[in-house]
């Protein structure tokens, strides 16, 4: 996995002279950074508006690797307007291939694949886009180590990543990404994003990182969409019971199973 927002989870896979590291070092270390597999978690979504107002939906997240490749699904437990709705995703390490996504609406009683030109969309009314939920792959961006800072005490580099083609930018929506990554683990814990929609930008942070069976677990994370420094809208996504190693197999990951619900 890479750098989506389950996509914050990471660890050092072997030490780098800090002073010699260059930016593509850093982002081959965040894209190949141990996540463990077969994990099994449950997570809640806060949605707030600019007025405070909340509304929270539960779920459950599934995810395996298929060789380089990565396959997840969440289905949602409730309220009972989104109740059994499911999430699957194929992101392949392939970057000539573009990642499968499908979306099942049980009041349609029908699955929807997400077309690309949709995937900078926003995902179930949520901070996140359906790009977020993908790793992006590292060749489609040129990357700089714009300066180093702190992040909760902890060494940062802030890496600025510019995509390369527009068609990487019309998928995300991004024009431009500062990544704050730790240095001694490799995790990003706190980005911003520039959005193409004029004047608008989002922050992610990384509330709470958590240390599960040896892997780096992003257990809260927010993202906040902004515009002329006023928050229109704030996401907070927790992670919990986070298991790896669960009894899982590829029929799992399948849109014939996504129908059938939880």
């Amino acid at each position: 996995m890479k750098t989506k927002f389950i996509l914050l989870i990471g660890s050092l896979l072997f030490p780098i002279s800090l002073f010699a590291i260059t930016a593509d070092e850093i982002a081959k270390q965040v894209d190949e950074r141990d996540v463990g597999d077969k994990s099994i978690s449950t997570m809640e979504m806060i949605l707030i508006d600019k007025h405070g107002n909340e509304r929270i939906r539960k779920m459950k997240n599934y995810t395996m690797d298929k060789g380089e490749d990565t396959q997840t699904v969440i289905f949602f437990l409730s309220p009972a307007d989104v109740r059994n709705t499911a999430f699957l995703t194929y992101d392949y390490d392939d970057s000539s291939k573009d990642d499968d996504q499908w979306l099942y609406l049980p009041a349609l009683k029908k699955t929807k694949r997400i077309a690309s030109s949709d995937k900078s969309s926003s995902f179930m009314g949520s901070d996140f886009t359906y790009s977020d939920m993908t790793s992006r792959d590292i060749n489609d961006y040129t990357y700089r180590i714009a300066k180093e800072s702190k992040v909760r005490d902890h060494k940062v580099w802030v890496m600025e990543s510019i995509p390369k083609t527009e068609k990487t930018i019309e998928e995300t929506g991004y024009t431009k990404s500062y990544m704050f990554v730790r240095q001694d683990n490799f995790v990003v814990v706190r980005a911003l994003h520039i959005l193409k929609e004029n004047g608008k930008k989002k922050y992610l942070d990384v509330k709470t990182l958590e240390k599960i069976d040896g892997i780096w677990v992003a257990t809260e994370i927010e993202m906040k969409t902004t515009k002329d420094k006023k928050t229109l809208h704030r996401t907070v996504l927790k992670l919990d019971n986070m298991k790896f190693n669960q009894d899982l197999d590829d029929a799992f990951f399948s849109v014939r199973r996504i129908e059938k619900g939880i």
